[in-house]
């Protein structure tokens, strides 16, 4: 598959993507941080030397308004990744195709190099909820993921990244591990995995798992995307460690040593440092994203993964 080249816009270094099959152009293998709107007009400035960019689907899903405005400057110039945060995959009742709908706008509008939602569920009925929610990983279950996913890959017209969840309960009706139902939803579906390696750490932690053996355990060739982020420190009713996935801090050095360990089994992957909350300066942010660049940089041939990048 041969490399394409986003042309550079006053200024901005040329970002290489790889082609994927059917023309769709796919996230470079680099660091990219979450386009925040305090920083567009800075951005549109200093044109920085970064990977891509991550925008949340819902905060676009209008027909104008300044959001539009500065994110189709920096979309001539950038890679983007779109992360829905909305969809409910792990709900009970069928997707909301209004929804999806606008969702499908979107992409058609700004043709991102990748899409992902998550291994959750946020709406019951009428009931739209800010959070996102854990699941059984039960066989009933796994049929509704499977089935939405379709669904949505068929309305997209192209695969999507699912995101491992961090999860703060278990459910005693499950009758797998996270790695299985992952591993199976992958396989029925031919979606790819987004590895939030914040969200591995935080739900080992918290379930007392070992994050090294689940990591193994995971589908790691189906990795299309990598996410870090920071955590919140607490503790449980019986004072064992909880850990909170806050996106409100840098990323823990924990972290950072659980993501050497993804880096030295995939090599480079497109990677993305997360922070929704107490948003710093941009510096601070390219920062954060030089030391994911480094990290890779140690593992300069990046490897394509199975069923994100290859075939059905």
């Amino acid at each position: 598959m041969p490399d394409a080249t986003l042309p550079a816009r006053h200024g901005a270094p040329a970002a290489t993507v790889d082609r994927a099959p059917g023309g769709v152009a796919g996230l470079p293998w680099r660091a990219g941080i979450g386009l925040k709107p305090q920083h567009f007009r800075e951005v549109l400035a200093t044109r920085p030397d970064i990977g891509f960019f991550e925008v949340h689907a819902e905060n676009y899903m209008v027909d104008g308004g300044p959001f539009h405005h500065f994110l189709g400057r920096i979309r001539e110039s950038y890679p983007l990744s779109l992360h829905g945060v909305g969809l409910s995959i792990g709900g009970d009742a069928a997707l909301d195709e209004a929804h999806l709908d606008r969702l499908a706008r979107l992409v058609e509008r700004y043709e991102p190099a990748a899409f992902s939602e998550h291994l959750a569920w946020s709406s019951h009925g009428e009931t739209f909820l800010n959070d996102l929610l854990p699941l059984p990983y039960d066989r009933p279950t796994l049929d509704r993921v499977c089935r939405h996913i379709d669904r949505v890959q068929d309305r997209l017209q192209r695969r999507m990244l699912l995101e491992n969840p961090s999860t703060y309960v278990e459910f005693e009706a499950s009758t797998m591990s996270e790695a299985q139902f992952l591993r199976e939803v992958l396989q029925r579906t031919g979606c790819g995995l987004l590895l939030d390696v914040n969200n591995l750490h935080v739900s080992c932690t918290n379930h007392g798992r070992d994050a090294l053996a689940t990591l193994r355990d995971l589908p790691l060739e189906a990795v299309g995307e990598v996410h870090l982020a920071g955590f919140a420190r607490d503790h449980d009713a019986a004072g064992a460690p909880l850990l909170i996935d806050s996106h409100g801090s840098p990323v823990d050095d924990a972290v950072w040593q659980l993501y050497a360990q993804v880096i030295a089994r995939l090599g480079a992957v497109p990677t993305l440092l997360e922070r929704d909350n107490d948003v710093p300066a941009l510096p601070a942010l390219l920062a954060e994203a030089g030391r994911a660049d480094a990290v890779m940089a140690a593992r300069a041939e990046p490897r394509r993964c199975g069923p994100y990048w290859g075939g059905a």
